[in-house]
């Protein structure tokens, strides 16, 4: 090195600076892009294959940006109300929601249809996906107990109030809507969860 060179520590703290400084552009442009943060989730179960498989990084929004013809007023296209319109390998948006009684990381799967307080949501439901229920009065959260979305995991075989995973879906509990995502991206931060 030359004695006009500057010295090393110098040279790795102006590397190190450039870098956070890209981090932050970076995730200033991916907060402004999808209006919530963080801007990405990863996958942790198989609840959603073949569409969405464990260490996939998704890509989300709220739920009021890139909505659907179809959207309700809430920004979300459910599988009902989908008109060709579909996000991550099917019919209708998928959701990454979390109910306040839930511990550990939000649910994501896909919203199948709305239903209001009290409504006997038995006969819109798809009875393959209602736990043997041959009835409201059989169906857990039937009548719903309040306004929301019923939900499903795609590899799941049912509903998730049909199998107690939660309540009709309030729109409040939503925090993002995916929008595509990248495969086995997300092994990396499942990974550093683990070891955080």
């Amino acid at each position: 090195m030359s004695s006009d060179s500057p010295p090393l520590s110098r040279l790795v703290a102006g590397d190190v600076l450039r870098t956070l400084l890209g981090v932050i552009l970076l995730g200033a442009v991916l907060f402004a892009a999808t209006g919530v943060w963080p801007p990405m989730v990863a996958v942790e179960s198989q609840s959603m294959e073949p569409h969405l498989e464990r260490g996939d990084l998704v890509v989300v929004s709220d739920e009021s940006r890139f909505a659907g013809a179809a959207a309700d007023e809430h920004g979300i296209v459910t599988v009902t109300a989908s008109e060709r319109y579909s996000r991550i390998g099917g019919q209708g948006d998928v959701i990454v929601y979390a109910p306040p009684s839930r511990h550990g990381s939000p649910i994501i799967h896909r919203a199948v249809f709305y239903v209001d307080a009290g409504e006997n949501w038995y006969d819109e439901a798809n009875e393959s996906y209602v736990r043997g229920a041959d009835s409201c009065d059989e169906l857990l959260n039937c009548p719903a107990p309040h306004a929301g979305y019923i939900t499903r995991g795609d590899n799941n075989g049912y509903y998730d109030q049909a199998s107690g995973i939660a309540q009709p879906v309030k729109p409040e509990w939503v925090e993002a809507k995916a929008q595509f995502h990248v495969p086995y991206l997300g092994n990396l931060r499942l990974e550093l969860q683990k070891r955080l």
